[in-house]
């Protein structure tokens, strides 16, 4: 039967979408990085909005939990209007549309932008993050009931996030009909602008004020954002009042959120505040083991993932990222990942160890100026040529890994930039350093550099 010509064709609309999307990841990345983790991605649907795209088993949780924001990113410069994406198993089939209430299901999880990948099941729990998990975990059974808000901090890359989508995805399996909408404050404040600028305003708060549990993330941003923080205090007021859950989370604790006024403080701390605290290292294994059995590394031995538990001991994020370098490394070379070549690796990313309070931002920035031979003004400056462009960048991902330092403060440490900007640096290097050797021995050269001059001065 022909397609009649009038009605809107889904599967073309869905490739000049995905076209369009590689084209600029072609732009963004290394042919390296596209060849490796983008080429083999498929567009599967788009439905309400949401592009799902199909990803082969042995990268699908690396490019959900690194690149899916970057694709997100690209659809949206590509000009398509997408409220998110999701990264779907390789057999993944999108729902029939006369098929029972799936595709109300599917439609759902897509507008809660929760990532599916972050359970309960896949925290690991330790002393440090025990009352977090446990007051995260009486939320999602008793939402409302048990803490109402709850308020989990803790430094970068310990696990806040994980809990939030957890507490939502569990909510959403076990609670038929709940709303649930997670949200960092940037997408709240970016959401609220839109809705200001466009005439939109009414219909985004009806949005936000009628869902029944909301996660929201990174809320230290909003003490810069006076017209967002006063929105945000009738938000919460208006869900905390029709009984809705609420869940924060932060890099600091209520009371240290600088500038953010006392009332929405003093809400912060009138349930359950929880500390996420650094994994000791038995809890370090036992996370390197759990990503290495999910990623299906299974010829990592112990002894390595022993190696890796030893260097990098700040957090969570660094502890998985060191993995997947050694193990990217060593495919790179053709060789095992052994504790040797994993020493080899590490010693040149983290000569000291991932201590976070080793280094100041303007030590790296100093080190990085003296590595790149260039003047730290330049490195600050709005200089784009290639070389500044890229030991900027360079600096950037090492400051966010070696200091305490959040992404509006490094921004604001490297001459007033954004935080996006600080963030779309951290991701592209990041990336970068499991294929381009440039870009691995650069990172490696400066964290040695930083660690010398720190030693010259102690």
């Amino acid at each position: 039967m022909l397609q009649d010509p009038s009605q809107p064709n889904p599967q073309s609309e869905l490739d000049a979408v995905w076209d369009a999307v590689q084209r600029e990841l072609r732009s963004e990345v290394t042919e390296v990085t596209f060849h490796i983790w983008f080429q083999p991605l498929e567009p599967a649907a788009l439905l309400g909005g949401t592009l799902f795209v199909r990803a082969p088993e042995h990268i699908r949780t690396w490019v959900d939990e690194r690149f899916r924001p970057l694709i997100a990113t690209a659809a949206k410069r590509a000009g398509a209007a997408l409220r998110g994406v999701q990264v779907v198993d390789a057999d993944w089939a999108a729902p029939a549309t006369g098929a029972s209430d799936s595709p109300t299901d599917e439609l759902h999880k897509a507008s809660t932008g929760l990532n599916p990948r972050y359970t309960f099941d896949q925290f690991v729990i330790c002393d440090g993050n025990r009352l977090g998990h446990a007051a995260a975990l009486a939320v999602a059974e008793m939402p409302a009931q048990a803490y109402n808000p709850l308020f989990i901090h803790g430094k970068p890359g310990l696990g806040k996030t994980h809990l939030l989508h957890a507490i939502g995805n569990y909510i959403m399996a076990h609670e038929k009909g709940a709303k649930v909408l997670y949200l960092t404050c940037e997408a709240f404040a970016s959401g609220l602008a839109e809705g200001r600028a466009n005439g939109g305003l009414a219909g985004w708060r009806e949005r936000v004020r009628g869902v029944d549990r909301l996660p929201l993330d990174d809320i230290q941003f909003l003490a810069e954002k006076m017209r967002t923080e006063e929105e945000f205090f009738h938000t919460f007021n208006s869900l905390y009042e029709s009984g809705a859950q609420l869940v924060i989370a932060s890099d600091r604790k209520p009371r240290e959120l600088g500038v953010l006024e006392a009332r929405l403080q003093e809400r912060f701390e009138h349930g359950l505040v929880a500390e996420l605290e650094p994994p000791d290292f038995e809890a370090r294994m036992a996370i390197l083991r759990k990503r290495a059995r999910i990623d299906s590394i299974a010829e990592v031995a112990d002894e390595t993932l022993a190696e890796v538990a030893r260097y990098v001991n700040a957090s969570v994020r660094s502890l998985e990222g060191a993995l997947i370098r050694v193990v990217a490394y060593a495919s790179l070379r053709g060789e095992l990942a052994t504790p040797g070549l994993a020493r080899q690796v590490l010693e040149r990313l983290y000569p000291r160890g991932d201590r976070a309070t080793l280094y100041t931002m303007e030590q790296i920035q100093e080190a990085a100026a003296d590595l790149f031979k260039i003047s730290r003004a330049q490195l600050l400056a709005r200089d784009r040529t290639p070389r500044v462009a890229f030991a900027r960048q360079i600096a950037m991902y090492v400051t966010r890994e070696l200091t305490d330092e959040t992404l509006p403060a490094i921004g604001r440490g490297f001459g007033g930039r954004n935080h996006t900007t600080v963030l779309h640096a951290h991701r592209r290097v990041a990336a970068d350093m499991a294929n381009d050797p440039q870009t691995f021995e650069a990172v490696g050269a400066l964290r040695a550099r930083v660690g010398e001059r720190s030693a010259d001065r102690a």
